[in-house]
């Protein structure tokens, strides 16, 4: 079969503030190829879109326009959570194949990467010319092998940012404030409300991570405990928070699953009331709030960090130029995810490199133990020292 130099790029699963940037990184890059690059088509609603031709002529936006899309939130093709069976993929071929599509870019998780991993194996199953490359995307931070992935910078911010405030509230009201923070199988979201410190007392004066199992008791009593010391309380928790028998907390709340398996945590608040609920009853403590950040986290505007969205937009960059040298090199069809490496040394610098994408297929991360405090319920220097530099500065606050 003769080389297909259509180019065609996909969203998918949650939305994050940076992930426009990754999309505005692929078209710029493949517009910079020149001929190597025939038409550039986005598919609105990820995979959805393709096997509905629901696709949309990017090569036609104007750069303004481009750069307008790029510092927006959210996802501007559209998203989905849909993993494809082996029918839709014979689908998927098709309809890229028909539109002389070569190049095939999917931007976001680890479940994308999965997705994007079944439609190579099966285009390299029938001998078809595709190039497909996974660009990461999560604000859960959570694909292996990367050090950290776009999206998390600029969600980290934001949640340093809330707590910042929420502990100014908490300092003129007093009582407990608890807030649930996105992260379904990680608590690098979660540890980013330590970055909102700037005194010794401030808050979160609690933090709660999937990587440590999670009692109700304990945290009754380390909740008392700070009111004791402080004469207040901040709490951050995970949505993903386990038990010792590693079963979810909020699993007594929810049943739904979305297409890839994962139940859904951040459509409810009865985490937060649980626990607020807990703690009025156990320690007689009367106010005591609680509040679930959700989907706020994602996509609030004017709140992406500078080094998230540079880097957002280096992977997208990354991702065409890897297919494009192998197309170049007469290489075989492969799938292929781009990742951020951190390099050594104190002054903060990546390098982004391709890896096979079933190095980060499905599976997930977790925080090392060298970020989470031996009592369980705090953070590390490291994990302060290795953050900064993807939150960014924030906002100053002084009291008296």
């Amino acid at each position: 079969m003769k080389p297909l130099r259509n180019l065609a790029v996909a969203q998918s699963g949650g939305p994050s503030m940076v992930i426009n940037q990754s999309l505005a990184g692929v078209v710029l890059a493949a517009k910079a190829a020149g001929p190597a690059v025939g038409r550039i088509l986005g598919a609105r609603h990820g995979i959805d879109g393709i096997l509905k031709g629901d696709f949309l002529d990017l090569r036609r936006l104007s750069p303004a326009k481009l750069e307008a899309i790029a510092a927006t939130p959210s996802s501007a093709l559209g998203s989905c959570r849909h993993k494809p069976t082996e029918e839709d993929c014979d689908r998927i071929l098709a309809a890229l194949l028909a539109r002389g599509v070569g190049y095939f870019f999917y931007i976001g998780g680890n479940d994308s990467a999965d997705a994007a991993r079944i439609v190579a194996e099966r285009a390299a199953a029938t001998g078809a010319p595709l190039q497909v490359v996974h660009v990461p995307k999560t604000i859960d931070c959570d694909l292996l092998v990367n050090d950290h992935t776009p999206g998390y910078g600029s969600a980290a911010r934001f949640v340093a940012c809330a707590f910042r405030g929420d502990d100014l509230d908490n300092r003129a009201l007093g009582g407990v404030k608890i807030d649930v923070v996105m992260g379904r199988d990680a608590g690098f979201l979660a540890a980013a409300s330590a970055l909102a410190r700037q005194r010794p007392d401030d808050g979160p004066h609690l933090v709660y991570l999937p990587e440590r199992p999670f009692s109700i008791p304990r945290f009754t009593a380390d909740v008392k405990a700070c009111v004791a010391k402080f004469g207040r309380c901040v709490v951050a928790v995970s949505e993903g928070i386990r038990d010792a028998k590693g079963t979810l907390v909020a699993a007594k709340f929810s049943s739904e699953r979305d297409s890839h398996g994962n139940l859904q945590l951040s459509g409810t608040g009865s985490l937060g009331d649980l626990l607020a609920r807990a703690v009025k009853e156990k320690t007689g403590i009367k106010r005591v709030r609680a509040d679930t950040f959700g989907y706020l986290q994602r996509t609030f505007p004017g709140m992406a960090s500078a080094t998230d969205s540079a880097e957002a937009r280096a992977v997208g960059e990354a991702a065409v130029r890897h297919a494009l040298a192998r197309a170049k090199a007469g290489a075989a069809a492969e799938s292929a995810t781009v990742v951020i490496l951190r390099k050594p040394g104190r002054k903060y610098a990546v390098r982004f490199e391709a890896r096979p994408v079933q190095a980060v297929a499905k599976n997930t991360k977790s925080m090392p133990d060298a970020f989470i405090a031996k009592n369980g319920h705090d953070v590390t220097p490291a994990f302060l020292a290795w953050a900064r530099p993807l939150a960014g500065d924030l906002p100053p606050c002084a009291v008296l």
